[in-house]
């Protein structure tokens, strides 16, 4: 039961997805703009097909009824955390893009959405006019937030998972909602078994050498991270227990 990541290539116009309120609409044009710039720059001078319907794919997917903390807040957060990150990164356009993609296809119930995920942007990313050397690093980096530990002097997998990660270091109530948005979002599990996986989960963060990669973010959100996991851990087993 990961706390991560579901559907298909943006092809053609799909134009759904944004919702009601004029604060979400806002929130939604300031992505789509900011998806107008990535791709444009990734695209490095070639050519392309126009930038908006692959981000009305992108922002329908984000805007699943079945998502609650794998959201466009989500999506929105981690691109703000690439960049504060982007100065380490080696290719922030391949890393901004890899954002955009890393829970496209996202599926509570289903182990497969980081693959999923990675196989659209192989195949949106050529026919949106990025080079295939782009689109492979983008492709490679979802697949990275499987483990969130990428290798030594993987620079750009570092900016990914600190980005990605970085909820982790919230404050108490930032990070309590994002515990009972994961929660929301696995409903269907029961009690004992959601507590099971999730205590997994954290053991397995917690185990991790560093949580963060990158000097800013082994600076300055390792030591409140592992708090809150350590925290949150402690909560789950002692209301198994009790």
């Amino acid at each position: 039961m990961t706390d991560h990541h579901s559907p298909h290539p943006p092809h053609g116009s799909d134009s759904s997805g944004s919702s009601g309120s004029s604060g979400s609409s806002d929130a939604e044009a300031g992505l789509r703009d900011r998806w107008h710039d990535t791709l444009v720059a990734a695209r490095a001078g070639a050519e392309g097909p126009d930038p908006l319907p692959y981000a009305e794919n992108l922002l329908a997917r984000w805007a699943e009824p079945q998502r609650r903390y794998h959201t466009t807040a989500h999506l929105s957060t981690v691109l703000d955390r690439v960049d504060t990150l982007a100065g380490h990164a080696d290719d922030v356009h391949a890393v901004r893009l890899a954002a955009w993609f890393h829970d496209a296809v996202y599926r509570p119930d289903r182990s497969e959405n980081e693959e999923r995920s990675a196989a659209l942007a192989e195949r949106a990313l050529p026919e949106a006019g990025v080079p295939d050397a782009v689109a492979e690093e983008v492709a490679r980096l979802v697949r990275l937030t499987v483990t969130h530990d990428p290798a030594d002097g993987d620079r750009n997998g570092e900016v990914l998972c600190d980005a990605d990660l970085a909820i982790l270091a919230g404050g108490p109530q930032e990070y309590g909602a994002y515990a009972s948005q994961v929660r929301e979002e696995y409903g269907f599990v029961p009690d004992e078994a959601f507590r099971a996986g999730r205590a997994a989960v954290l053991r397995q963060l917690l185990d991790l050498p560093r949580l963060f990669r990158t000097p800013y973010g082994a600076a300055e959100w390792e030591a409140r991270a592992r708090h809150n996991l350590a925290t949150e851990l402690e909560l789950l087993t002692s209301s198994g227990t009790g």
